[in-house]
């Protein structure tokens, strides 16, 4: 019974359809290739012997495509630890988020505030030397800063500050920067030459309906809990759904979250054509035609 189904995912068949309507919508992790193989550059990184010019990356990807998922996925593998030996926690690994417009001052308060720690009400250059002490003593080897793209969002002195500020920040500590955007970041990064030299991009592709794609698609039937199998590697299925979801890895997830759904409350129990048209899931294409209708 359920052969269609990963093992773990089996216990939660005995769950209400109510219950297991709710589970479909948890947060989950599909370690696809690609997506191991920047996980396996992000370990290096950590691993790599601190020295005066570290290494960095650049993660790029259209919006939606599991930038943030697979960042959020490394820092969990590293989360900070309790140090008995001293006043600040272990952190080789720390993520944290760009501010929505390129502030010195404003970064440096988000990652203070990721780690609990008081923000000054100071100067800037206060809340500098706060950073570097904490981020020194809790020994990052590895900051990850997503949506760093919002540096475009400032004028291009404010840009050219801010890439200073990471420049700086990745010397004085000796430590790798991981920047996560989508395609505007390439050219955000690109008005500073040598900050475009340290960081080696790495691309999340738009996927193509193809192998990989269907293996995917098996890898998400396989942690759905509906009764029957839905066959979603199928040709004219996974073509469905890929022209649906228009080839992001976040819309894939939304559109099949909504047809489990369905097949659940409907009693099919499966995901079919008609489900996938009925279970009220829009494309992104979609989304924006409507929105420019208001």
């Amino acid at each position: 019974m359920y052969k269609h189904l990963n093992a773990n995912v089996i216990q939660y068949m005995a769950l209400s359809d109510q219950e297991r309507i709710q589970w479909i919508n948890n947060p989950r992790w599909i370690g696809y290739p690609r997506a191991q193989q920047i996980l396996k550059k992000l370990d290096d990184l950590l691993h790599y012997p601190r020295q005066a010019r570290m290494p960095s990356m650049l993660i790029i990807g259209r919006s939606n495509n599991g930038k943030t998922r697979l960042i959020q996925n490394f820092a969990q593998k590293h989360e900070a630890q309790e140090n008995p030996q001293g006043d600040f926690i272990i952190a080789p690994v720390l993520y944290c988020q760009a501010p929505p417009t390129p502030s010195e001052s404003g970064f440096y308060s988000a990652i203070l505030g990721s780690l609990y720690e008081r923000i000054p009400s100071a100067s800037t250059e206060a809340k500098r030397k706060r950073v570097v002490d904490v981020l020194r003593g809790i020994g990052v080897k590895v900051l990850i800063i997503d949506e760093l793209h919002n540096v475009l969002a400032g004028t291009s002195i404010k840009q050219q500050q801010f890439l200073n500020m990471i420049k700086f920040l990745s010397n004085e500590l000796n430590i790798s920067i991981v920047g996560c955007g989508t395609a505007d970041l390439l050219r955000a990064v690109a008005v500073d030459e040598q900050i475009q030299n340290r960081f080696t991009p790495e691309i999340l592709p738009v996927w193509k309906c193809n192998k990989e794609y269907r293996q995917l698609l098996m890898s998400f039937e396989s942690i759905l809990p509906l009764k029957k199998p839905s066959n979603l590697h199928n040709s004219e299925l996974a073509t469905k759904i890929h022209a649906i979801s228009e080839g992001t890895i976040g819309e894939t997830s939304l559109l099949l979250n909504a047809a489990s759904s369905k097949a659940i409350s409907s009693g099919e129990e499966s995901i079919t054509a008609e489900i996938i048209n009925t279970c009220g899931y829009l494309s992104p294409s979609d989304r924006t035609a409507l929105a420019s209708r208001v």
